[in-house]
């Protein structure tokens, strides 16, 4: 696909998409599509407003672009994931020397978020004009879009630090935006996830049949909790996650370690549902059509190495094939290739990780150890181990870091705690030769991107 300036497309073809239509009469008016709804009509009613925002779940760039990019591309330059495939783009990745001029960098990290981002501004601009909307409906659809708006840009400061801000919907403006600064993107996301968690009611809005599948107050309070632990507000981080946990209306729970990625688990908070998208992009991801066959994407050995002996994450979301004398590691927390017709979805939110972030604003806060332990041991204990025998901060800081690799992995996570705790270049450096340490982590703004808009800059390290 040819790669675009972020809002080249809205200029083109964006304007006319069903989500509704950019107020940009400030420099140019587009009449409105045959068969298109104006915006003004969009949200006028509340099944057209939420056909709008579930626009934000069934995306295609969301489900096929954005989310298995995110997830196993961005694994790659971590010390989990290897790739066993020939494609030269996803080969820099997976080298850890990823250039400005990667066709996926520029499209499924880069442009393609801020196309959603693009609608979710559309949406929470036409809710927020709408008179005939009831405020409940409001409070739920403008709840969804701001969550959607900061997930992404959640991405988007974790890959690249400075990004520009789209928050509006003046489309000119945005396609030459500067960057802001990464505390800028984070105070945007922290607001954005504060008025999702008011905003959203407790209840699931999604039906039965696809259970925990759209925005709820627990899903914002849980991103809401990573994005305090990222920037090191431990007091809130502690009290979201607590916040998650100790949901009685919605109660969450660890169940046994087969059980925690089906579409019923107790431990989703958040599932992206084939109901919005294809079929479940881990599984596809990470599992291959046989037995014996090998996956794209498989973890390293000496990943592998790092479970405790006795782990039963080991055995139950870890196996092997042996392919030309080779043995080949796969993840195994989803246990379908596909799921169009089984029982996993794409779980983007999960307890565990609440009780792994709560024990480390615990233990960085040292006002709480023993807390501390309980959180940490409720993941170990789940998972066939015993009790920590870390005491201090410091050594429950290193247990959580090493508990959250072997938890999390194939979720994303790893190459971001890497980054955020000052690990990424002893680590990773160990691991690939080709490693760039002076780029601190950040993935370079695509050539593409500052072409079109020379008022952007490069990252340090990929002038």
């Amino acid at each position: 696909m040819k790669v675009k300036n972020i809002l080249d497309r809205y200029l083109v073809m964006g304007m006319l998409l069903a989500a509704g239509l950019s107020s940009c009469e400030k420099y140019v008016t587009i009449d409105v599509a045959p068969g298109q709804l104006s915006a003004e009509d969009t949200y006028a009613t509340e099944a057209s407003a939420t056909a709008a925002v579930l626009t934000l779940y069934s995306y295609y760039i969301t489900t096929q672009y954005s989310l298995p990019y995110f997830t196993v591309t961005g694994a790659l330059p971590a010390d989990e994931l290897q790739y066993n495939g020939t494609a030269a783009d996803n080969l820099e990745f997976a080298q850890g020397s990823v250039t400005p001029g990667n066709a996926t960098l520029a499209n499924n990290f880069w442009y393609y978020p801020y196309v959603v981002i693009r609608e979710a501004n559309l949406a929470i601009d036409g809710i927020s004009k709408s008179t005939t909307l009831s405020d409940a409906v409001k409070r739920q659809l403008t709840g969804e879009a701001k969550f959607f708006r900061a997930y992404y840009f959640y991405f988007l400061v974790n890959y690249f630090g400075d990004v520009p801000l789209a928050v509006n919907t003046l489309e000119l403006d945005n396609a030459r935006l500067a960057r802001s600064s990464a505390d800028k993107v984070w105070a945007q996301i922290i607001s954005d996830l504060k008025d999702a968690e008011s905003m959203l009611p407790s209840a699931y809005a999604s039906s039965s049949a696809y259970p925990r599948s759209r925005v709820n107050k627990y899903a914002a309070a849980a991103l809401l909790a990573r994005a305090y632990l990222y920037t090191k507000d431990y007091t809130n981080a502690e009290t979201e996650a607590t916040r998650v946990i100790g949901a009685a209306d919605v109660p969450y729970g660890l169940p046994a370690l087969n059980s925690a990625f089906i579409n019923t688990s107790p431990e989703v908070i958040l599932q992206f549902s084939t109901q919005f998208g294809y079929s479940t992009l881990f599984g596809s991801s990470y599992r291959s059509s046989s037995a014996t066959a090998v996956p794209l994407y498989t973890l390293y050995p000496g990943f592998v190495n790092s479970f405790e002996t006795g782990d039963q994450r080991a055995t139950n979301w870890v196996d092997a094939v042996v392919s030309n004398g080779a043995t080949f590691y796969k993840i195994n927390k989803y246990k379908l290739a596909t799921a169009t017709a089984g029982n996993e979805y794409n779980v983007i939110l999960r307890l565990a990780e609440q009780y792994l972030i709560r024990a480390e604003a615990r233990a960085a806060l040292n006002t709480n150890l023993a807390g501390a332990q309980d959180d940490l041991n409720a993941v170990r204990n789940r998972a066939g181990l015993a009790g920590t025998t870390a005491a201090t901060s410091t050594e429950l800081l290193a247990a959580i870091a090493a508990e959250r690799k072997v938890e999390l992995f194939g979720e994303t996570h790893r190459w971001f705690d890497l980054r955020r705790t000052g690990t990424l270049n002893d680590v990773i450096g160990g691991v690939k030769a080709s490693y760039r340490s002076a780029t601190k982590g950040l993935l370079p703004i695509p050539t593409a991107q500052i072409l079109v808009n020379p008022i952007l800059t490069q990252n340090e390290g990929y002038n």
